[in-house]
């Protein structure tokens, strides 16, 4: 399993920036998150690549700042719309071929949607997603319709092969469920891990600061998927500066090391 932080920690410092501070401290992974349409162009999508180049940072996955639209986008009655947001995506799929990221987090739709029609409109993006050799995965954010256990089991065996699923630890607790729960709903299908400690000091911790049962959650990850990779993610209040950050990256890596040792 690989573990790594997303620049998404600190938001709003540009992305280059935040790629670079977590590059410079030593970093070997970084998810990124897109926060603007100009982060898209070639030339800028290039400087980035140059940079992981650089320090030696894998990207395993890649975050867009549509996630917000993608009821808007994906999941109206407008078809013409939907065929356009297809087209859109090709941006975020051609910058992860640029930057050499597997995997696309899919915030998907809000609301009471029919699994029959987010599977649909889902899986379409999916098979354009491997036409760039991207795995378009959906999250489990609480305020949307991807928010159960329940929609992620349903849809998981509706879809079969053309699902995947990225585990946010903190979406789960907001949304009153146990992020072991998910787990076991989305199985060996979990590709990647959005993970924070937890606790009665809030539901998004730096690691330590919780009571969150890592060993058993590592234990349970690996045993379906290996290969997953588990990310860090902190909103910004949660942390006082880069070193916190890097500090729980740390303990993160370390927890970890058995994990990797018995996967070479």
């Amino acid at each position: 399993m690989i573990t790594g932080i997303s620049t998404a920690c600190l938001y709003p410092e540009p992305l280059e920036e935040s790629l670079y501070k977590l590059a410079v401290n030593g970093v070997s992974c970084a998810e990124i998150f897109v926060n603007t349409h100009s982060e898209l162009k070639k030339s800028y999508v290039y400087g980035l690549a140059n940079m992981l180049k650089r320090f030696e940072v894998k990207c395993p996955a890649v975050h867009p700042f549509t996630c917000e639209l993608e009821q808007l986008m994906f999941f109206s009655d407008y078809e013409r719309r939907f065929e356009d947001a297809l087209e859109y995506y090709r941006l975020y799929f051609r910058l992860m071929n640029i930057v050499g990221a597997d995997v696309f987090v899919f915030h998907g739709g809000k609301g009471n949607i029919s699994r029959e029609f987010y599977c649909e409109r889902y899986s379409k993006l999916f098979r354009l997603g491997r036409e760039f050799g991207v795995t378009v995965a959906v999250e489990n954010v609480s305020r949307c319709t991807c928010a159960s256990t329940a929609f992620i089991r349903d849809i998981s065996k509706m879809l079969g092969d053309e699902f995947a699923f990225v585990l946010d630890t903190k979406q789960a607790l907001r949304a009153g469920e146990n992020p072991m729960a998910f787990l076991d709903a989305a199985g060996k299908k979990t590709v990647h891990v959005h993970i924070s400690d937890s606790g009665e000091r809030g539901d998004c911790l730096m690691i330590g600061r919780g009571s969150f049962q890592f060993r058993r959650f590592f234990d349970k990850l690996y045993a379906l998927n290996p290969h997953a990779n588990v990310i860090l993610e902190l909103y910004r209040s949660g942390f006082n500066g880069i070193s916190d950050l890097i500090s729980g990256y740390n303990i993160l890596t370390k927890m970890l090391e058995p994990y990797q040792e018995v996967s070479k």
